[in-house]
């Protein structure tokens, strides 16, 4: 009885360090590829349900001063066990503070911090919002820089509000003498609108 073993050779062109050199750089672009693939899937997910960020510009800004880092280092905070306060930094660190340590220098802090000008308009606008919402009314497009507005209730023009150095004012027309009040609400009230009945 015969017995026939059949092997099959490579080429002749066959080179073996080529061929390994090769299936590495196709790893390294199905990498790319699917880290590529990853990160557009994030930014897609964060389109449609976008996280919130617990902490503000000012939080930041009363964290940075008292841990003496930049603001921007500052990622996120939470209380563990209702002891220990944590920080945890962009850069992947973490700092531990005794609760009511840090709870004492957020205080003394938030009292010398000057407000900057971006969470003045946040802190206006918000009580503008809610005030709105008291009288039934919808503001136009706010300037920023002077934080004025129009008013408007179904439509119809009902006066300009704003806020400056004196606090909350209202006016009517254009022209005219503002009328000052310590809050949006009443400032609004004395425009002469009433508040809207809930259904």
């Amino acid at each position: 009885m015969t017995h026939s073993t059949y092997t099959q050779q490579a080429p002749s062109s066959f080179k073996l360090n080529q061929t390994l050199v090769a299936d590495a750089s196709h790893r390294d672009e199905q990498a790319t590829a699917q880290a590529e693939l990853y990160t557009h899937l994030k930014s897609q997910a964060e389109a449609v349900a976008p996280t919130q960020d617990p902490l503000t510009s000012r939080d930041r800004r009363i964290i940075g001063e008292i841990i003496q880092v930049e603001p921007e280092s500052v990622r996120t905070i939470w209380i563990e066990g209702g002891i220990t306060v944590w920080v945890q930094l962009v850069g992947g660190g973490r700092l531990p503070f005794d609760r009511n340590w840090f709870a004492t220098r957020v205080a003394e802090v938030k009292a010398t911090l000057p407000e900057t000008a971006l969470e003045r308009n946040e802190r206006l606008s918000d009580e503008l919002e809610k005030a709105c919402t008291v009288f039934g009314l919808y503001h136009g497009e706010v300037d920023w820089l002077s934080f004025s507005t129009k008013l408007f209730q179904d439509g119809r023009f009902v006066g300009f509000v704003g806020c400056n150095q004196q606090g909350w004012y209202a006016r009517p027309r254009q022209y005219g003498v503002n009328r000052v009040a310590p809050s949006a609400e009443q400032v609004i009230a004395s425009l002469g609108v009433r508040a809207a009945v809930a259904a």
